[in-house]
Formats: structure tokens, sequence, C-alpha cells
């Protein structure tokens, strides 16, 4: 049995450096349909305490079907850290420096969500390059309910 290595246990075994991306090319992130128990870790984790989000008696009462997701909420599940784009990066990665979305539909309680990732722009440097990622999530009805842009700093592959 080979001696194991901890630096060659890795989810992606090769690395990506900036040249590698191109523009198009697309990186899903898992499905999630939004349960109560996700609404519930979300009220827990960022403190709002507004009732649109945890009381569906509340959100009936105002013509909604059921507890409407906080815009941060669906946000969070375009998080590059949901697929492989930071195992593809171990290496290259310099860091996160911009991200910006819209919100466009309303999420409920029930949805099921559709994110990906696609990378939308390529911006060389010298030694680093700027990827930008166009973030997107759709629903279970084929609607675009979030749309927005996050920006990486990525090393060119070394000489």
């Amino acid at each position: 049995m080979p001696e194991f290595d901890p630096a060659e246990h890795r989810m992606v075994s090769e690395q990506r450096w900036f040249e590698d991306f191109i523009v198009g090319e697309r990186l899903v992130l898992p499905s999630r349909t939004m349960t109560s128990a996700v609404f519930a870790a979300f009220q827990t984790a960022s403190g709002d305490t507004h009732p649109v989000h945890y009381d569906v008696e509340y959100c009936r009462a105002r013509g909604m079907p059921d507890l409407l997701a906080h815009g941060f909420q669906t946000l969070i599940h375009t998080a590059p850290g949901a697929g492989l784009f930071p195992f593809l990066v171990e290496e290259s990665l310099v860091g996160f420096l911009e991200q910006s979305s819209k919100f466009l539909k309303p999420v409920y309680a029930g949805d099921t969500i559709y994110p990906a990732l696609e990378v939308a722009e390529l911006r060389g440097g010298r030694t680093t390059g700027v990827v930008n990622l166009r973030s997107t999530i759709f629903n279970q009805r084929r609607e675009l309910v979030l749309e927005g842009l996050q920006k990486f700093l990525i090393r060119r592959r070394p000489s």
C-alpha cells in the first residue's frame, strides 16, 4: 500500500488556474427544496425575526401561499462552496472580491431552487486574473428568481 499523503487528499485531482476557465462554462450547484428546516436554520443564523419568514398564517393573511424566503436566504445557495469551484482553485484562489445580486421573484417554503454559476467574463492581468461568475437561481416553475455576479481573483499558472 502506498504511503498516505494528505496533500493528495482532494475532491478534485487537477487544479485549475485563471487561463483554464472558459467564458460560458457552467458550474451547477445542488438543488434544494426550501423546507421549514431551511427557514428555521436561516432565522437562527441571521437573527431575522420578521414573521413573514416564520409565521405561515401571517403570510397567508397577506396573500402569500407560504413562508417567504429572505433574499439572503435564497442568495446563500449560490455560495461556490456548495459545488466544486473552491476545490478546483485550492492552489490558485487569491480571494473573493465582490458579490451583487437581484431578487427577481419571491421564493416560498416548498419551492425547489436550482442554483448555478457561469463564467461570464475573464479579465487577465500579469500574474492573476479576475473570474466573473454570473449566479442564477431558477425555481421549479423555470422562473429566474435570482441573478447576480461574483468576482474572484485567481492566480495564473506558475511558469
